[in-house]
């Protein structure tokens, strides 16, 4: 499988066993290689990046804090020499969290988990659809019928016109698995652009739902929408 990865840590040597790694297992291409957060966050304006993993404890800007500024659809996997951090990084949806120094057979079982979430990734968006569980039942969701989806805690309500459907999921996984005409707005939701009614007072409406448009997207929401604008 071809992906574009950065590799993030402060420490040279890290670096290098990562580098080492790769170039040795994958047919993954290494499009830039940084030592704080903020070349990182640079890399990422500057390459089509898939992948990138992140050392946790880094000056100028940490691990943590870079991923919670990473665009939609770039997967993390965290690396650090300290596993008090495991439970945190999950709250990133994280694919996997390697523990320092990390092993060729620890580094394999990592390559199958980020390659199966590509795969599983790159179904969803070619199908159409995707199965949602939702207690003891696999409903078959068509993508287009979705207005907008709103985090309700560990859960995921899909609101579509007819129903809701409630799964395990956090946004981020979900936002992940959608690609335009959905675009994430605000901390809690997610909207269909297609199903998109009328914009006013910094609110979109879809149906009888006023949705509001939070500061961290609103740069990101208008560039869309200007695009599309006469």
């Amino acid at each position: 499988m071809k992906l574009n990865c950065i590799i993030t840590d402060d420490e040279p040597n890290a670096v290098s066993l990562l580098e080492v790694l790769i170039c040795q297992t994958t047919d993954w291409q290494i499009v830039a290689k940084c030592f704080n957060g903020l070349e990182a966050l640079q890399a990422v304006k500057q390459h089509k990046t898939d992948l990138i993993f992140l050392d946790i404890n880094m000056p100028l800007l940490d691990g943590m804090s870079l991923a919670a500024l990473l665009p939609a659809g770039i997967k993390i996997v965290f690396t650090t020499a300290y596993s008090e951090f495991a439970a945190d990084s999950y709250n990133y949806s994280a694919i996997d969290y390697l523990l320092k120094p990390i092993t060729l057979k620890r580094f394999l079982d990592a390559q199958k988990k980020i390659e199966a979430a590509f795969e599983n990734g790159k179904s969803v968006v070619d199908n159409g659809y995707f199965f949602a569980k939702t207690g003891k039942t696999i409903k078959k969701v068509p993508i287009h019928d979705i207005l907008y989806a709103e985090s309700e805690k560990e859960y995921v309500k899909l609101v579509l016109e007819k129903e809701n459907i409630l799964v395990y999921r956090r946004l981020k996984e979900i936002e992940e698995m959608l690609a335009l005409p959905f675009l994430r707005i605000h901390h809690s939701f997610i909207i269909n652009l297609d199903h998109l009614q009328q914009i006013q007072d910094n609110h979109v409406y879809i149906g009888d739902k006023r949705i509001p448009i939070s500061d961290k997207y609103n740069e990101a929401f208008w560039e869309v929408i200007n695009r599309k604008k006469i």
